[in-house]
C-alpha cells in the first residue's frame, strides 16, 4: 500500500501536461476569442479595402433568354425581337446581351471612401497588435501564478520539514528533561499551521494550474515551465524613451488615431451627397426569332447620365450630422488613449521600480532570517534561548521566502503590462 500511494503522485505528474510560457502565448492566441474577434476584424478591414477599390471598376452583366410568344387576334409586336407577329399565330425567340457601367464622377465619395476603410483596416491591424499583447498578458499572469503557485508549495513544504525537525528537537529535549511539555505543544502547533498553509497552497496552485490549461485550450491543469531568464532583473528603464515609444507605437494609441481619421473621412463621403453623379454605360444584345430563321440582329446602345440630387427631405444633412458627432467621438477617445497611456505609463514604472526594490529587500531578509533560525536552534539546543525565540525566527524565514516569491513574480507582472502597454518586448 506505501509504494502503490508513492507511485500515484508520479504517475499523475507524469500525465499533467507542461508548457513554456512563449508556447502558452501562442496557444491562448489561437483560441482565445479576443484575438480570433481582432483577426477577423483585420480580414474584414482587408475585405472591404478590395471593396473600395472595387469602385472605380466597371460592372458588367451577361443575360441570355428564350421564348415562345403567341398572340391571339390582332397583329402584335414581339417584345423579344420587335417584329410584327401576325394574330392567332406564335413566334420563338432567343436573345441575348452584355451591360457594362462605370461611375466617373462621384462627388469625391470613392477617394473618401477609400481612405475611410485604408484607415478602418489600420485600426483593425493596431487593435489586432493590442489585442494580442492584452492576450499575452492575460496568459503570462496566468503563467506565472501557476509559476508562483509551485514555487509557494515549495515553500510550505520547506516549512513544514523545519516544523517538523523543530517537533523533533523538543519532544527529544522534553525526553531529556531540559524541555517543557509547553516547547513541544507549541511546536506542534506550528506543525499544524505549517500544514495548513500547505494544503491552501496546494488549492491555489491547482486553481491557478487549471486556469493556465483553459487559457491554452487545455481541459485539466497544465504546469508551467519555470526558466532562469524570469528571475533576470533588467536594468533601470529609461523612463523618457519609454513614454516617447509608448506615445509613437502604442497599439491602443494607434487604434484610437486610425479610427478618428477613418471617422474624418467618413465626414467627407458623406458630404459628397451634395456633388452630381456621372455615370457612363453601354449595352449590346443580339436577338433572333422562328420568323426570320434565327437570324441575330444586334442592338447596342451607350448613355452618359448625369444626376443630381437637389432635395431630398434633409436626409443628407442628417447623415452629415451623425458622421460629425461619430468623428467628434473619435477624437476625444484618441486623446483619452493618450491620456491613458501616459498614466498607466507611470503607475507601471513605478510598479516595476517597486518590485525591484522589493526583490533586493526581500533577498536580504532571507540571508538574514535564515542565519537568525540557525542561531536561535543552537542556542535553544544548548538551552539559551526559549522555544519562543526559535518558532518567532522560523516563522520570520517561512514570510521572507514567501515574500521573495511574490516580489519576484510582481516584478515580472509589472515588466508584462509594460510591454503590453508599448506593444513589444522589453
Amino acid at each position: 500500500m506505501l509504494l502503490l500511494s508513492l507511485a500515484a503522485p508520479s504517475v499523475g505528474a507524469a500525465q499533467e501536461r507542461a508548457v513554456a510560457l512563449a508556447d502558452a502565448i501562442k496557444l491562448s492566441e489561437r483560441v482565445q476569442p479576443l484575438v480570433v474577434r481582432a483577426r477577423s476584424e483585420v480580414e474584414t478591414a482587408a475585405a472591404r479595402r478590395r471593396n473600395a477599390w472595387g469602385a472605380y471598376l466597371p460592372s458588367l452583366s451577361a443575360s441570355s433568354s428564350a421564348s415562345d410568344f403567341f398572340s391571339e387576334g390582332a397583329s402584335r409586336i414581339d417584345p423579344v425581337t420587335g417584329l410584327l407577329t401576325t394574330g392567332n399565330s406564335s413566334n420563338q425567340s432567343i436573345s441575348t446581351s452584355l451591360s457594362a457601367s462605370i461611375d466617373l464622377f462621384t462627388g469625391f465619395r470613392r477617394g473618401a471612401e477609400m481612405s475611410a476603410v485604408r484607415a478602418g483596416q489600420s485600426a483593425a491591424e493596431a487593435s489586432l497588435v493590442d489585442a494580442r499583447f492584452q492576450q499575452a498578458l492575460t496568459t503570462t499572469n496566468q503563467f506565472f501564478d501557476a509559476l508562483a503557485g509551485r514555487q509557494l508549495v515549495g515553500v510550505r513544504e520547506a516549512s513544514v520539514r523545519r516544523a517538523e525537525e523543530q517537533l523533533k528537537v523538543s519532544v527529544a529535549k522534553l525526553r531529556a528533561g531540559s524541555a517543557t511539555r509547553s516547547d513541544s505543544l507549541r511546536s506542534l502547533v506550528t506543525l499544524g499551521n505549517a500544514r495548513l498553509e500547505l494544503i491552501n497552497s496546494e488549492t491555489d496552485l491547482a486553481a491557478a494550474e487549471a486556469g493556465l490549461g483553459r487559457l491554452v485550450g487545455e481541459i485539466g491543469r497544465v504546469r508551467a515551465v519555470d526558466d532562469s531568464a524570469f528571475y533576470q532583473v533588467t536594468e533601470t528603464v529609461d523612463s523618457a524613451a519609454v513614454r516617447a515609444d509608448a506615445e509613437a507605437r502604442s497599439p491602443l494609441i494607434q487604434s484610437a488615431a486610425a479610427s478618428a481619421t477613418a471617422a474624418r473621412a467618413n465626414v467627407r463621403a458623406s458630404k459628397s451627397a451634395y456633388w452630381p453623379t456621372l455615370a457612363l454605360s453601354a449595352n449590346t444584345a443580339w436577338n433572333a426569332s422562328g420568323s426570320n430563321d434565327y437570324d441575330l440582329l444586334n442592338q447596342r446602345q451607350v448613355s452618359l447620365g448625369l444626376r443630381w440630387n437637389l432635395f431630398d427631405r434633409f436626409d443628407r444633412e442628417l447623415a452629415v450630422a451623425e458622421r460629425e458627432a461619430t468623428l467628434d467621438v473619435a477624437l476625444a477617445d484618441a486623446e483619452e488613449a493618450r491620456r491613458q497611456v501616459a498614466a498607466e505609463l507611470i503607475s507601471r514604472l513605478a510598479e516595476l521600480e517597486a518590485a525591484r526594490a522589493r526583490i533586493e529587500i526581500t533577498l536580504t531578509s532571507i540571508a538574514a532570517a535564515t542565519e537568525d533560525l540557525r542561531v536561535q536552534q543552537e542556542r535553544y539546543r544548548l538551552g539559551a534561548s526559549t522555544i519562543v525565540d526559535v518558532l518567532t525566527s522560523q516563522e520570520a524565514l517561512n514570510q521572507a521566502e514567501v515574500d521573495v516569491v511574490v516580489a519576484r513574480f510582481d516584478y515580472l507582472r509589472a515588466k508584462a503590462q509594460l510591454e503590453a502597454l508599448l506593444g513589444r518586448t522589453l
